[in-house]
């Protein structure tokens, strides 16, 4: 198992990539029982990261689970992703064998330090 901040994801292929080590990261992420994706769709992706993003998941179909956490509505994604094929062909992948489960609250776990153990802090 594995827990990544989508932005610290997008970063190890940059690494990978600059290292000759793309390949060897793909099949990493691939090996993984669980792989935890956090933060989807807090920042504007690019042509590549969306290539990564879809490499990665393309690798991992059929091995392991994946877990994306967001805080932006699934119904949003597509636009998100570009609407386009490469938007397609993630959402393909991060949907055909899903279990969707929504969260809501009108409360903030910022706003109230009972409902969070960190004192109001939920990143630590």
């Amino acid at each position: 198992m594995q827990y990544l901040r989508l932005p610290t994801l997008l970063t190890q292929f940059v690494q990978a990539r600059a290292q000759g080590t793309y390949e060897r990261l793909l099949k990493r992420l691939s090996k993984l029982s669980l792989l935890v994706i956090d933060d989807f769709g807090l920042a504007t992706l690019t042509d590549i990261e969306k290539q990564d993003l879809l490499e990665a998941l393309e690798e991992r179909y059929g091995t392991g689970a994946t877990l994306i956490t967001s805080q932006l509505p699934a119904g949003d994604w597509h636009a998100y992703l570009g609407a386009d094929r490469v938007a397609d062909a993630i959402l393909d992948r991060f949907i055909h064998n899903a279990h969707r489960i929504e969260l809501r609250s009108k409360e903030s776990l910022r706003k109230d330090p009972c409902l969070n153990p960190h004192g109001g802090h939920p990143e630590r």
